[in-house]
């Protein structure tokens, strides 16, 4: 059997589990399983390698992309560059370590995209949003993060003003605030200064419309959800466990 599955803590509504499964079934794969592996602490990684001898392959959430990679024994370019994994490789006994949060992000942000898009701003500073701004970066689209307690080049909450969203017309949350069963909970930000030149992204899927998607889009704002990051994400797992 070959073992698939999911390292996070806590892990409740798995998008991965049910994709894999349901690929699996449906194309046939029946020397395929994927399982969810909650572990209370990143040091519990090592003993669950022992204790799962099957494992081919591992996808990595929150909040463990960026404490895992002391474990592994190589890393992507990518993956280096961000300081997170999302993707973990098992070949001979090596693990190595991918970010394939990039490739999904890029491709589902990209479609809504217009033209006066043209700054962002990006709420957190964890593995996610290190993400985000990789790709940012590489589209050369200038942007500043948004957290509780600003590191240098970032700004605090209670900092976004009328003028800053006059200018930072994309917003993108990379935090896990609205994530179910949190649903009524939405990022600090003043929604009322939102309009139709906005682009509100969330990486959250479930639920599928998040109170921060809802209060943007109540805003005449252009809305998106990370379900489809998901998707083209899963998919260039299944192709990094298979190489």
């Amino acid at each position: 059997m070959n073992l698939y599955g999911l390292i996070g803590f806590p892990l409740g509504h798995s998008f991965s589990k049910k994709y894999f499964s349901e690929k699996f079934e449906r194309e046939g794969l029946k020397d395929c399983a994927f399982e969810l592996f909650p572990i209370e602490r990143i040091d519990l990684f090592e003993s669950l390698i022992q204790q799962q001898s099957t494992l081919r392959g591992l996808a990595v959430t929150i909040p463990y992309k960026e404490a895992v990679i002391p474990f592994l024994n190589e890393l992507s370019e990518a993956a280096v560059i961000i300081g997170a994994v999302n993707c973990i490789q098992f070949d001979k006994g090596k693990l190595r370590g991918f970010n394939t949060d990039v490739l999904g992000f890029e491709a589902s942000f990209r479609s809504p995209l217009q033209t006066h898009h043209s700054k962002a701003l990006i709420l957190g500073t964890g593995g996610s949003s290190k993400a985000v701004q990789y790709v940012l970066n590489k589209m050369q689209l200038p942007f500043l993060t948004v957290s509780r307690s600003p590191a240098e080049g970032g700004i605090a909450y209670g900092e976004i003003d009328k003028k800053l969203l006059d200018e930072y017309t994309i917003i993108i949350n990379c935090t896990p605030v609205g994530m179910t069963p949190d649903v009524d909970a939405s990022p600090a930000i003043p929604y009322e200064l939102l309009s139709s030149k906005h682009y509100c992204y969330d990486l959250i899927y479930t639920p599928a419309e998040t109170r921060f998607l809802h209060l943007a889009k109540e805003r005449g704002a252009a809305t998106k959800n990370g379900y489809e990051m998901l998707v083209v994400q899963a998919e260039a797992n299944w192709k990094i466990w298979n190489l």
